[in-house]
């Protein structure tokens, strides 16, 4: 069923890639880049443009990859219909037929892989390995015969790929080796992108459980779902500005991320629920982009 107040064709679409999602993508980038990019843009030390640009776009196909194949996954499962409390699902809410998504994930999956494989052919032929890992991780997150996402698994994926791998990433294409300080970077941005996940599945732990989707909210429970959420909030920025042990005091910037987070701490230790996680995971991202923000200020002039 569809009501007056839905979207239709291009807003449609817009809204099937979930644009409040994106933070998620860029964060990594910046943050991994301002890693390895030093502050006095010398010859041969600072940024390369292209590079950042063109991992910067793979991180964001992978992510609305990643959601119209989730709106696809769940719609044919039956897991998503239109008592679902969060954005309205393209297949779910019978909005569009289920083939045109599917194309649509297979269509940014292949972008994210073409735009990928020019990086590692300037980068190193290693990334192909991580490209796949990604792309594969992408689709079998609610896709396949046993969706890891429906185990429990959904933030272990984060952490893993949101977080390590899209920020160690961007860095080394940048510098083509590995350094301590990106893994160190890539820490907390895999908390507070883990914590973006795991306040949506509280929201969803009613419906969730109803048709059997064992997310690892509901397999906590209600109560320590909420802690976890704090607890991974409160990780992230704590992670950031440990970085300063090494780097120096510019990294204790990433503790002004709290300021952002107090709200929606506060509101889901207070029993938020339903409707009222929508605002939440609003400011959420908000305290993402802070973070990343600070964490990369950080990180560039402590260079």
């Amino acid at each position: 069923m569809t009501s007056d107040a839905s979207p239709t064709g291009l807003r449609l679409w817009v809204a099937g890639a979930r644009p409040r999602t994106l933070p998620a993508a860029v964060v990594p980038v910046v943050v991994g880049t301002a890693a390895v990019a030093d502050a006095d843009l010398g010859d041969g030390r600072g940024l390369v443009a292209w590079r950042f640009l063109a991992a910067l776009a793979v991180s964001l196909c992978l992510q609305v990859a990643v959601n119209y194949a989730n709106d696809y996954s769940d719609g044919v499962r039956g897991t998503d219909d239109e008592r679902r409390v969060g954005p309205q699902r393209l297949v779910g809410s019978g909005l569009v037929a289920p083939g045109p998504v599917k194309r649509a994930a297979v269509l940014f999956l292949g972008l994210a892989g073409a735009i990928g494989l020019a990086l590692a052919a300037a980068a190193g032929w290693e990334l192909l390995i991580v490209g796949a890992a990604s792309m594969a991780a992408a689709w079998f997150y609610t896709g396949g015969s046993k969706p890891y996402g429906y185990l429990g698994l959904g933030e272990v994926f984060v952490f893993v790929f949101f977080g390590l791998v899209a920020t160690v990433g961007s860095a080394y294409v940048q510098v083509e080796s590995i350094r301590g300080v990106a893994l160190a970077a890539a820490v907390p941005v895999g908390l507070v992108a883990t914590a973006l996940l795991v306040v949506n599945n509280l929201r969803d732990i009613p419906g969730d459980t109803l048709v059997g989707k064992r997310t690892l909210a509901v397999r906590l429970g209600d109560d320590r779902t909420r802690y976890l959420y704090v607890l991974l909030v409160v990780g992230a920025v704590v992670a950031g500005a440990a970085i300063a042990i090494d780097r120096g005091p510019w990294l204790l910037l990433s503790m002004g991320a709290l300021a952002v987070a107090r709200t929606p701490m506060r509101a889901v230790l207070r029993g938020a629920t339903g409707p009222e996680l929508i605002p939440v995971l609003g400011a959420t991202g908000r305290t993402q982009l802070a973070l990343g923000a600070l964490l990369s200020a950080g990180l560039w002039l402590s260079s």
